[in-house]
């Protein structure tokens, strides 16, 4: 498993948060920067919670990296995110100058009083770490104007730019929430590089990822990793002959899978394994209604205890 001593909510995240909800009030539409991989998991919950608390903000929902994602999974969660009140989803590549132009059309139909009374529309840009959100930006405002890189947690301040198209852009750090109460979306955001390195078990990411592989993208993994016969039923089985075929051996033959799991990671990253979604509506809801089922299950047990010791309390009172 993934240690538990991750920082989800490091100082300078928390100092992020207070800021934005500061700022909130005078924003007329936030744009949410999601990975298309994990529109899901990549959604930060506390914008919800910002949201609420305003009146419903409108939002556009940006899932970058669409060049990456399964792009009849990416529409199946486009329609399903644009159900809800005051949301428009779009997907993007920051490859495509015209796809990214189109986020700041959004804005203008979502805040259609501003342009008309001939102010500018205020926005605000979030994501957690690691989903392109600088490279967005830049892309926008037609010149470098936020770092980018391939780590999580580049920005670390906000900043404030004006588009030059009747649009003023507030920048915001990268912030996670303090928890997340999915374990599998902690795997996925693992899997996409939301999480630092240092932070996840690499066979351990490996081995959730793949297991969802074989049965979602079974053709796919055959053909990058050149298996002929049908694959293997288990995710380790499966992890040991891609680290046969890709060389990761250690003395007597044994597969090193450590080194298995850094490949197909890296490939899945970067694109090559093929155009691949880590997660669609339908399975989200299960998920939530046992995280939900695990949540009460764990409230009632932490009253049995607590019960318990208070009886024991009582006992020994007497």
């Amino acid at each position: 498993m993934m240690s538990n001593s991750i920082q989800w909510f490091p100082g300078h995240m928390h100092k992020a948060r207070k800021e934005i909800e500061e700022a909130m009030p005078k924003v007329d539409v936030i744009i949410e920067v999601l990975d298309a991989r994990i529109p899901f998991s990549s959604e930060n919950p506390l914008i919800k919670s910002f949201r609420n608390t305003n009146d419903g903000k409108p939002v556009v929902k940006v899932l970058n990296k669409r060049d990456l994602a399964d792009p009849e999974m990416t529409q199946l969660w486009i329609d399903h995110l644009e159900k809800e009140q005051g949301v428009k989803a779009i997907a993007v590549t920051t490859e495509n100058l015209n796809e990214v132009n189109q986020i700041m059309e959004l804005c203008r139909k979502l805040a259609p009083h501003r342009e008309e009374a001939g102010k500018k529309i205020r926005t605000m840009i979030m994501g957690i770490p690691n989903v392109g959100k600088s490279t967005i930006i830049n892309a926008l405002a037609g010149r470098t104007v936020a770092i980018t890189g391939n780590q999580p947690a580049v920005t670390r301040q906000q900043q404030r730019i004006n588009l030059d198209n009747g649009v003023l852009l507030s920048d915001t750090p990268g912030i996670l929430w303090p928890k997340v109460e999915n374990p599998h979306s902690g795997f996925r955001l693992a899997a996409t590089g939301a999480i630092k390195d240092t932070a996840m078990d690499y066979i351990d990411v490996a081995f959730f990822t793949i297991e969802y592989l074989i049965k979602a993208y079974p053709d796919m993994i055959k053909a990058r990793y050149n298996l002929d016969d049908e694959l293997p039923e288990s995710e380790i089985e499966l992890m040991e002959e891609i680290g046969r075929k890709r060389g990761c051996l250690k003395g007597g033959g044994r597969v090193d899978l450590h080194k298995a799991s850094v490949i197909l990671i890296n490939e899945l990253r970067n694109g090559t394994l093929g155009h691949i979604t880590l997660e669609h509506p339908d399975m989200i809801t299960e998920e939530l209604i046992n995280v939900a089922v695990e949540a009460e299950r764990k409230a009632e047990q932490k009253i049995k205890k607590k019960e318990e010791r208070r009886k024991r309390y009582l006992k020994n009172k007497r």
